[in-house]
């Protein structure tokens, strides 16, 4: 935690430490929700950082991202990849710089987004991420698992969905530990799975057919494809330190944001491209994507690779129902069980399930969800990076467990940029804002409007509100 010269004179607030005991241990389900993680449990390396963000990312839903690049937004091959590349880049750095905090403050990201937004604005982002990622995500992967479930053995969707999601909730409940380990374990199948179907896809495909759709705006065409792929990779952004809270607090915070950021940078663009890519051998990518993906390879590959999107949906959707029953327990909701974390997951997984069967009857809802992840993370993101910014040297871990820490800048600029960019600028299916309307060559532009218009915001309103001092953040004797 950060110290200044003027730590003595500073507010001292009394950390919530998570009870009972956990270290290193595997098969044990990790006591406590969403409080500080103290000492002498903290272990790991930031190498471990880079299976834990790559598995997660080595599923169907990352390939859906390019085939939509190409198939439903009409972009040429060259330009997909260059909107990829960089949006990725821009996901993955914002989860370094986030991941990079969480050996010296050993807490949920969510809990960590109390600084600019204080106990009860917090609400707002913390919130929006259990919806978004217990239910919301969960129910993206596991239908993208189910598909696969089902046409690897040729059984009932409801039941390859009942198998899918008790797995992916049965890891969720067990915990960080078993988390971690379980994304190291898969790593290879999923790795060696998807580098094969990759390089097949490219032998085979006709990447001079992925020409731009002469009907589409090559520029709104790339700023859709820019939203959303920045969006997929920073919808882990509110996770981040979920996985590197439990790091001690001397680590190398240069390491362990690197790894973070370089798991999801590689996995999201090479994937992202195989989807681009996949798109010029199938007359049909939607109807059923997976099968589309895995059409063109070798039966036992194709089967291999069906295996692994099923094992990749329970890897990402292990870490979504954990972080979004962190997320929930960031609410501030008292629940006093020594198991309130793991019994939070496994609800989220229940709610997901029913999400997730509806969504069966029609997956081209999902690529709506994909598209306006970007609308709320940006502008919240915009706020915590601005917020790190300002209050660069001074000692604000104190902020994290003061529930007297209530100021309005943050859900302030974050709500006012989301519904600003959302109602100008979105381009959707659904709802087109003004702009849009007015000027088509702009595309989706809500991400980076609402990011920059929250962020100045913010700047300016935390000027306002300078009452605020130093807190330190104490441990309990």
């Amino acid at each position: 935690m950060a110290t200044t010269p003027d730590v003595e004179s500073a507010v001292s607030v009394t950390a919530e430490v998570r009870e009972g005991e956990y270290g290193a241990k595997v098969n044990a389900v990790e006591p406590g929700g969403a409080e500080y993680i103290p000492l002498n449990d903290r272990h790991g390396r930031p190498l471990d950082l880079f299976w834990t963000w790559l598995s997660p990312n080595l599923e169907f839903a990352t390939v859906f991202i390019g085939v939509l690049a190409v198939a439903a937004f009409g972009q040429s091959l060259p330009a997909a990849i260059a909107a990829i590349v960089l949006g990725t880049a821009l996901g993955s750095v914002t989860q370094a710089i986030l991941s990079a905090r969480g050996p010296s403050f050993g807490v949920p990201q969510m809990i960590m987004s109390r600084i600019p937004f204080g106990f009860r604005g917090n609400v707002l982002p913390a919130g929006l991420n259990a919806v978004v990622a217990g239910i919301g995500w969960f129910a993206v992967n596991s239908v993208s698992g189910t598909l696969a479930l089902n046409a690897l053995l040729g059984i009932p969707n409801l039941l390859a969905l009942l198998i899918v999601v008790v797995a992916q909730i049965a890891v969720a409940f067990m915990g960080h530990n078993f988390i971690h380990r379980f994304e190291k374990v898969a790593l290879p199948l999923l790795a060696v799975a998807f580098t094969v179907a990759t390089v097949l896809i490219a032998a085979k495909s006709h990447p001079g057919a992925l020409v731009a759709n002469p009907k589409v705006n090559p520029v709104a065409a790339f700023t859709l494809t820019l939203g959303t792929t920045f969006g997929y990779a920073a919808g882990w952004n509110p996770y981040a330190t979920d996985y590197t809270r439990y790091l001690p607090p001397d680590t190398d915070r240069r390491a362990t944001g690197i790894w973070a950021g370089l798991g999801i940078f590689v996995s999201c663009v090479v994937l992202e491209i195989a989807g681009a890519l996949s798109v010029s051998l199938t007359a049909d990518p939607f109807t059923n994507a997976t099968a589309a993906f895995t059409s063109s390879l070798p039966t036992f590959f194709a089967k291999l690779t069906l295996l692994a999107i099923v094992v990749g949906a329970i890897s990402a959707n292990a870490i979504n129902v954990y972080s979004g029953a962190m997320s929930f327990l960031a609410l501030g909701i008292k629940i006093r069980l020594g198991l309130a974390r793991a019994i939070v997951a496994a609800v989220f997984g229940v709610v997901g399930f029913a999400v997730a069967w509806d969504g069966l009857k029609d997956v081209h809802k999902y690529e709506d969800f994909l598209l306006v992840i970007a609308y709320w993370i940006g502008p919240w993101l915009a706020v915590v990076l601005v917020d790190q910014y300002l209050r660069r040297g001074h000692q604000v871990s104190g902020f994290l467990f003061d529930r007297r820490h209530n100021p309005f800048a943050g859900w302030v600029a974050m709500l006012t940029g989301v519904v600003v960019s959302v109602w100008l600028f979105s381009n959707q299916a659904k709802y087109t804002g003004p702009f849009p309307k007015h000027f088509a060559w702009a595309g989706d532009i809500a991400f980076e409007v609402g990011f920059v218009i929250s962020g100045l915001l913010y700047f300016g309103l935390y000027q306002v509100q300078r009452r605020e001092r130093d807190e330190v953040l104490v441990l309990p004797d």
